[in-house]
């Protein structure tokens, strides 16, 4: 794998670090009277830059307000929204660190190293 790859599962890996903690801000805010909820956008941006022929391209993290409608408190949170998207943000990142670490195993394998 290349060092593009490498670079891309990394910025990956950032960007779900990203949403995790907004994530868990959104959570940990659900009970607060006039809270809006945040979301992060990364993956559309992350998917044009791969798919740019320029080497140059750059892919952005995102994140803006949540535009789901407001509870009688102002509050715009959904619990059972956020532990979802909280599990598959958590489920992404497992993935993508072994897909990480299994490149770094191969890498090191070519070098000599035991595979």
């Amino acid at each position: 794998m290349s060092n593009f790859a490498i670079a891309s599962l990394t910025y990956a890996l950032d960007g779900l670090n990203v949403q995790q903690n907004v994530l868990a801000n959104n959570v940990a805010n659900v009970d607060t009277p006039g809270f809006t909820a945040s979301n992060v956008s990364f993956q559309s941006s992350l998917r044009q830059a791969l798919a740019s022929p320029s080497s140059s391209a750059t892919a952005s993290v995102t994140v803006t307000p949540s535009s789901a409608p407001a509870a009688t408190n102002g509050n715009n949170v959904s619990l059972g929204t956020q532990l979802v998207n909280l599990e598959q943000s958590t489920l992404n990142y497992q993935a993508d660190s072994q897909l990480l670490t299994d490149q770094f195993k191969l890498l090191s394998g070519s070098m000599g190293g035991s595979f």
